[in-house]
């Protein structure tokens, strides 16, 4: 979303298919932007094998093991989509006492706007920055090392950001006539194994 990184009260590594994600949120704190990280997710649905424990537990760990101090570290393993990662990341961090007034969202690079859409919808009190790892597509692709996998998940993200605000799950968001055209041809080209049902 090109959001300016400023310090926040918190960061919520939102959980994915992605440790990137948990390297992101791990260098955001280490760099001061953030005084406390959640990590939000439950089993992921695209890669149940690859984070057995649930993403939440295998992001801290991974956090930790990059220099994050276990105490600044909470840990959210229920959620199984974005709202839920959002409002139960208000609910861990509420239980713990931390006041909140800004939050990092930190995602995958093609998963900012819609976490800044739910969580305008979710917690719409806080001020919401988002972040991710700079890099263009192709190599974002290189890091996950499965094309479809990265595709898929691009059309069935960008069909959340539309259809979610109708459904109530997001706030509206603009999308580009070109962006449009590119998710009809991605769509006709068989890139749906993540589309909603």
């Amino acid at each position: 979303m090109g959001h300016e990184l400023r310090p926040c009260d918190v960061a919520i590594g939102l959980g994915s298919h992605d440790l990137g994600v948990a390297a992101e949120t791990a260098d955001l704190f280490l760099r001061g932007l953030a005084k406390r990280i959640v990590f939000t997710g439950g089993p992921n649905p695209s890669r149940p094998d690859h984070f057995p424990r649930g993403e939440a537990v295998h992001f801290a760990e991974h956090a930790v093991s990059l220099g994050v101090p276990e105490s600044a570290v909470l840990i959210e393993p229920r959620a199984r989509n974005t709202g839920q990662n959002i409002d139960f990341s208000r609910q861990v961090l509420t239980e713990a006492e931390v006041e909140v007034s800004s939050v990092l969202l930190v995602s995958m690079p093609y998963m900012e706007r819609r976490a800044f859409a739910t969580c305008r919808q979710v917690w719409p009190e806080v001020e919401a920055v988002c972040a991710s790892t700079p890099m263009d597509l192709h190599d974002y692709v290189k890091t996950i090392g499965d094309d479809a996998l990265v595709i898929d998940s691009l059309v069935g993200d960008l069909q959340r950001v539309i259809e979610y605000p109708k459904l109530g799950f997001a706030v509206a968001q603009e999308v580009p006539e070109r962006v449009l055209d590119a998710y009809q041809r991605l769509i006709a080209e068989g890139f749906t194994s993540r589309l909603l049902t």
